[in-house]
């Protein structure tokens, strides 16, 4: 069935002349959404940047609202994706910050646009509101059946809470908006610090550099038994874009690929791919994480279309390459 037949509006016009802001619009998945935007000719994009707006304040966001939101010409859309994020690490040493964070951010930017009469809402949640041992494959029926994975239990729920708002705001106001959930995350402009990084930077970093240094090992957390599902960062700011023209409805959608990997082949590939040969050894007094994470993306299919599209090691090939052409 095609994109006509199917109802939806065509992505080459839809944009024209709307007006978007979106937060986060300047970090490693915000700037491919800003991108994409701008190829489809978008009418005005703002993207409020932390000096200037701490989101975390409610005069801040008024003020953002304020300044974007002329009577002659409204803002229709807000994309929310700032959030206060990083790996295993991080979450442990800073699990109050990423939980005040994040719920700051987001339940205020979400009431204020609604107050201000912001036509439509996009929440970007996050995996790790799922439950610890939720079945596989993910569905979103699934996000209430138990507490999340310890570790990052308070970004995930914080996160959640745009859930309810939009659901709520839905029932008691009429509100237009829509939460989705994108797994994990890799590409170009991804975070390499050794602090706060997630795994395939964290791997990609850690491997190039014993190369370089010519370690004979590398030390990996964990035993290497997880597994997890990755999508491509350019898929992920599309499947946003195309729930934001298609999709209006309060139910969760999950975004992924559907490509699940054990934390160990996905050592060994980035080790092979950046040609390093030295041993992995496993610290099995670090945490593993989440045992498993691989959703079902029936529902994002259905709803607005959206298939990924980039090759695992494909995309693993473009961030290796763009890491090294930061270094």
């Amino acid at each position: 069935m095609s994109e006509t037949d199917r109802g939806w509006p065509d992505s080459t016009l839809f944009w024209q002349e709307k007006r978007v802001i979106v937060t986060g619009g300047a970090g490693f998945l915000g700037s491919f959404v800003v991108e994409k935007l701008a190829a489809r000719n978008a009418g005005a994009i703002y993207v409020p940047r932390k000096a200037e707006y701490d989101l975390r304040e409610i005069d801040a966001v008024r003020q953002l609202l304020a300044d974007t939101q002329r009577q002659d010409q409204p803002v229709d859309m807000v994309i929310h994706i700032a959030g206060s994020v990083g790996g295993i690490g991080a979450n442990r040493a800073h699990p109050a910050e990423f939980f005040y964070d994040n719920l700051m951010m987001g339940t205020q930017l979400f009431h204020e646009s609604w107050k201000a009469g912001v036509p439509k809402f996009v929440a970007i949640g996050t995996i790790c509101a799922y439950p610890k041992f939720a079945p596989i494959p993910f569905h979103e029926e699934d996000l209430w059946n138990g507490y999340p994975e310890e570790t990052n239990a308070p970004y995930g729920l914080a996160k959640k809470m745009l859930l309810v708002q939009s659901q709520t705001y839905r029932e008691q106001y009429g509100y237009n908006s829509i939460f989705l959930l994108p797994v994990n995350l890799y590409g170009p402009r991804d975070n390499f610090d050794p602090e706060t990084s997630h795994v395939i930077p964290a791997l990609i970093r850690k491997c190039l550099e014993a190369k370089d240094r010519g370690d004979d090992h590398i030390v990996a957390w964990g035993d290497g038994s997880p597994t997890r599902e990755f999508l491509y960062v350019e898929d992920a700011a599309e499947g946003i874009l195309l729930a934001a023209e298609r999709y209006n409805a309060s139910d969760p959608v999950n975004l992924g690929s559907s490509f699940e990997i054990s934390i160990r082949e996905l050592t060994e590939t980035i080790a092979r791919l950046v040609g390093f040969a030295g041993q992995i050894e496993w610290d099995t007094s670090k945490p593993n994480g989440q045992p498993r994470r691989k959703l079902d993306v029936s529902r994002s299919l259905d709803c607005f279309g959206f298939k990924s599209t980039a090759s695992f090691e494909d995309g693993l090939h473009r961030t290796i390459e763009w890491y090294r052409s930061q270094m």
